[in-house]
């Protein structure tokens, strides 16, 4: 399969559009929320939270394929064109968001915005793989739900492992739990592809 088709078949397209909108989006967003708030960076954890969450859906959808069958008995293996796929959609969507909250960085800036996307990106890998790409997004939708409104954001602590979406700047055991999160939900799906949908479906 060429490389155009590859990506019109996963709507890369749609995808790159949705990021490239979500960048203005976010910094607009952003300042507003300062603005407005009186509590200076830290008002933008809604922000860093919830944005790597939209990116990480929209990165979802894309993991879906309507030729599950075509893939597994494709004579070139298809792992690195997933994993390709992956990598180059969360850098993108890491790079744009953490543009979008410059400075203060120690706070709710570009650092817990890329740490936020890698985290996100990697529990949508994981249940692409796992649950289907369709409802990729639940389980992350579910943990950020639970997270924000129970976890305290101080940092470090057993909080700055399980709530790590919602640590300040650049804790080491958040940093840790969200890049693990994406290096196993990258090498599932690579490996796996996103587990088939539908009538007859199987693995």
């Amino acid at each position: 399969m060429s490389l155009p088709l590859y990506a019109r078949s996963r709507a890369l397209p749609m995808t790159i559009a949705v990021l490239a909108a979500a960048w203005p989006a976010t910094a607009w967003l952003a300042d507003w929320i300062v603005a407005h708030s009186g509590l200076g960076p830290r008002a933008r954890l809604p922000v860093v939270v919830l944005a790597p969450l939209l990116v990480s859906a929209a990165i979802g959808a894309s993991l879906y394929t309507h030729s599950d069958e075509l893939d597994r008995t494709a004579v070139r293996p298809w792992w690195p064109r997933r994993a390709c796929q992956l990598l180059l959609l969360t850098a993108v969507a890491a790079g744009l968001l953490a543009m979008a909250v410059p400075g203060e960085s120690q706070v709710y800036g570009a650092y817990a915005m890329a740490r936020n996307v890698l985290g996100s990106v990697g529990v949508t890998a994981l249940a692409a793989a796992l649950i289907g790409a369709r409802l990729s997004w639940l389980p992350m939708l579910v943990h950020t739900s639970a997270v924000y409104f129970t976890a305290r954001a101080e940092p470090g602590g057993p909080g700055a492992v399980w709530a790590w979406s919602v640590q300040p700047g650049p804790q080491r055991a958040a940093w840790w739990t969200a890049a693990a999160l994406f290096a196993a939900g990258t090498c599932l799906y690579a490996l796996r592809g996103a587990r088939p949908e539908g009538p007859g479906s199987r693995r």
